[in-house]
């Protein structure tokens, strides 16, 4: 596990943007993992300006998103779909069909949860994931206790992620209290991940992904045993570390 300290919020996005550049530059079709959330905008707006300086296409990337509340349409201005839409793909060159999220709405949610998970196998494997952290440890919708072979699942949200959420819809009651996401054991299979953490309120998260135990009940602990993961951090995130 490596260790990247930065200053400051917008220096982790900078960092981040620049890694994800480099991969999408150099392999011939990239295959992208994205969060949603507001840790990795900063990155997206960065991937946006650089798109637009030419010096990077999206023509040729596939992307698959790490999960998506279940009720919301792609339209709704709360769902990942539309989130991703806003903060990246419509600035850039990707192409639509290239693009992947969990539907939320699906008439057999089981079925969907199989058939991401089968799309994500079709293409190999993630060439580069991008993670937040949860306060409670969740990486993606796997909150604490979720197993580390789990597949792509639907996932019921704990209240603490429930409340985490709450500041991005009108009222805490319109947060959906389920999600489809990507399973840990998916998301260690890709094969570079990069996790993102950002602020004092992430503090404590971060002590325990770096310092503590690796166990079922942190989820992001199991990053200890991917072969190629870069924690990204800034001096806030990193106040509490020895």
């Amino acid at each position: 596990m490596k260790i990247v300290k930065v200053s400051d919020y917008q220096e982790m996005s900078e960092w981040a943007g620049k890694q994800v550049v480099q991969k999408v530059n150099e392999l011939s079709k990239p295959i992208l993992g994205l969060a949603t959330g507001s840790t990795p905008e900063g990155l997206y707006q960065y991937l946006i300006d650089a798109y637009k300086n030419e010096e990077v296409s999206f023509k040729n990337v596939t992307t698959f998103n790490l999960d998506e509340y279940i009720g919301l349409d792609s339209d709704d201005p709360n769902s990942y779909r539309y989130f991703m839409n806003e903060k990246l793909f419509n600035h850039i060159d990707i192409d639509p069909n290239n693009v992947h999220l969990p539907n939320g709405v699906a008439d057999d949610l089981e079925k969907e949860c199989k058939d991401y998970e089968a799309a994500i196998k079709e293409v190999g494997a993630i060439d580069l994931q991008i993670l937040g952290l949860g306060v409670n440890g969740h990486i993606a919708f796997n909150e604490p206790g979720t197993s580390f072979e789990s597949r792509t699942q639907i996932t019921d949200l704990v209240e603490e992620t429930i409340e985490a959420n709450s500041r991005f819809f009108d009222n805490k009651e319109d947060v959906p209290t389920q999600a489809i996401t990507m399973g840990i054991k998916t998301i260690m299979e890709s094969k570079e991940i990069i996790l993102l953490a950002s602020g004092e309120n992430k503090a404590q998260a971060v002590k325990q992904l770096i310092e503590g135990e690796v166990t079922e009940n942190f989820p992001a602990s199991i990053l200890h045993h991917h072969p190629q993961v870069t924690i990204v951090i800034d001096q806030a995130a990193a106040s509490l570390l020895k």
